[in-house]
């Protein structure tokens, strides 16, 4: 019986590893975004929404790197203020909100009105321009209850919420919320997010998302133990 092959090389490779600026989509908060979240995060920390919030970010980010015309200056704080709204509404509510099969969309809508008015008192402190400031909060004012898309950056803010469901972190989250199995939570996440996309990036990104949480699950892959 042959032993199994080694897989530690032996050597240090460090010097050889690249610095995270120079790969693509390897990324961190800017200044400017860090701003905004640093005031966000008090609104966040209810039901995962802080975690959930920076995973939408870099979703975001990396949907705004294939979509020229999009204006980051108003996805980004968007994103990062879009669920400061449920800090308002009683935790023990929230899941009962949002629950597959069920659902309390006054709650839903509450956490958006809310969320616009949280948004718009942070970025006026932070010294936004007017229009700027009425573009971002108009996404988040109906980020989840608006079935259309208002432009682009409402397009890309809406996705990339969607898209964390079906992120290892979305999934796991899922799990716990509602005390479901992997493949249970894989199944809810992926059937919410497909078919409720506007762009094709991301309609991509979702099978790619699915596929890899699918083959996880997969008794061959369990196999290789």
């Amino acid at each position: 019986m042959t032993s199994p092959t080694s897989t530690r090389y032996g050597r240090d490779v460090r010097s050889h590893i690249p610095k995270g600026d120079t790969i693509d989509g390897y990324l961190t908060l800017s200044d400017r975004d860090a701003a905004i979240w640093e005031r966000a995060a008090v609104h966040l920390n209810v039901r995962n929404n802080d975690s959930h919030t920076l995973y939408a970010y870099g979703i975001a980010r990396a949907l705004l790197a294939v979509t020229s015309e999009a204006d980051d200056e108003v996805v980004l704080p968007a994103i990062l203020l879009h669920d400061t709204g449920w800090s308002t509404v009683a935790e023990h509510e929230i899941l009962e909100a949002i629950a597959p099969g069920g659902g309390r969309p006054d709650l839903v809508r509450k956490h958006e009105i809310e969320g616009a008015r949280i948004a718009r008192g942070i970025l006026s402190d932070l010294g936004y321009a007017p229009d700027l400031i009425d573009r971002i909060v108009t996404i988040i004012d109906g980020h989840d209850s608006r079935l259309t898309s208002l432009s682009i950056e409402d397009a890309i803010v809406k996705d990339a919420d969607k898209l964390w469901r079906v992120t290892p972190h979305g999934i796991a989250t899922v799990c716990g919320w509602f005390d479901l199995t992997q493949d249970e939570s894989l199944r809810i996440t992926a059937a919410r997010v497909q078919g409720s996309l506007f762009t094709d990036a991301a309609r991509t990104m979702a099978r790619t998302l699915t596929a890899i949480a699918s083959i996880d699950l997969a008794p061959q892959r369990h196999g290789l133990g």
